[in-house]
């Protein structure tokens, strides 16, 4: 059986997160224009620490946090338990994102990849997926085309298998719909962790040509108030998700990182009215209804 060299891909894992952090927030500061971002080193009494980049009030982004960490210590018990590993000892680096934009027609995104190790076992997890205001079916195509694209240059069934699991897990089971059209998402896929790594830089990699031109398109879109106030209801599913269901946020908080970090993820404006449904025939009720039943973006819907 191959020996993996677990610290040398602890080591390698560290520098790229950085490394890509380094090159998303280029990227974002472009798109923005006018904007930079804030950042916050930060360390974890229990070991560890990481480098929190936050963008607030920009011209495209309204809200942008692109953050890494590595930690490692001890864990509670109880939490230990509840993770894949072995024991309570635990190191775990990543990098997370997540973009509120201004425009409602531009929309929301999230990422994620991290390497985690506990105990005897040690596995790589991520993903990515997009949240729109209103459907423009050419741009959840795109997304997931160029996310299949990464997929694909690793192994022909990652991206049904991972994009399965990414409508599994961001589905909002109190309303019975999914957060967004999705994306890929996949946690410990059990083969050869030098490959995995591979895939997993190549999906970080992917993530600016997933999303930029996307944003680019819409950015400058004329907006009406009516507008806007869907696009903060709709970011209150966002907050319902993020605090109820996400294990990232859940495992943040267990291993009692930053919590200003753990919850950049949040929206800077949303708001709930009560029992709200969509006229019949909008856009809004649009999405709404896609959201319901999950489709085949990269095959064209």
């Amino acid at each position: 059986m191959k020996t993996v060299d677990v610290e040398s891909l602890k080591e390698r894992m560290t520098v790229f997160i950085q490394s890509l952090q380094d090159d998303i927030c280029g990227g974002l500061e472009r798109l923005d224009g006018s904007a930079r971002f804030r950042e916050d080193s930060w360390t974890r009494p229990g070991g560890g620490g990481g480098r929190s980049r936050v963008l607030e009030d920009g011209a495209v982004l309204e809200k942008a946090g692109v953050n890494t960490s590595v930690v490692y210590g001890e864990l509670e018990e109880q939490f230990a338990q509840k993770l894949q590993g072995e024991g309570r000892h635990f190191w775990a680096g990543g990098l997370s994102l997540v973009l509120h934009p201004r425009n409602p027609h531009v929309p929301t995104v999230h990422a994620n990849y991290r390497f985690i190790h506990q105990g005897g076992k040690a596995w790589f997890g991520g993903g990515a997926d997009l949240t729109p205001y209103y459907l423009y079916e050419e741009d959840a195509a795109h997304f997931h085309r160029v996310h299949r694209a990464a997929c694909d240059a690793h192994d022909a069934d990652y991206y049904p298998r991972f994009k399965a699991a990414c409508d599994k897990y961001f589905y909002l089971r109190h309303r019975e719909e999914t957060r967004g059209v999705g994306g890929i998402f996949f946690e410990n896929m059990g083969g050869d962790l030098e490959k995995e790594f591979a895939f997993v830089r190549d999906c970080g990699r992917a993530f600016l040509d997933a999303y930029l031109p996307i944003a680019e398109r819409r950015k400058a879109t004329p907006v009406t108030d009516a507008q806007r106030f869907w696009q903060e209801v709709r970011r209150g599913r966002y907050v319902e998700f993020n605090l109820v269901y996400d294990r990232g946020t859940v495992f943040g908080l267990e291993t009692r990182g930053r919590t200003e970090s753990i919850l950049m993820s949040l929206p800077p404006q949303v708001r709930w009215r009560y029992d709200h449904h969509p006229e019949p025939g909008t856009p809004e009720a649009r999405l709404v209804e896609v959201l319901r039943q999950p489709r085949d973006w990269a095959r064209g819907g």
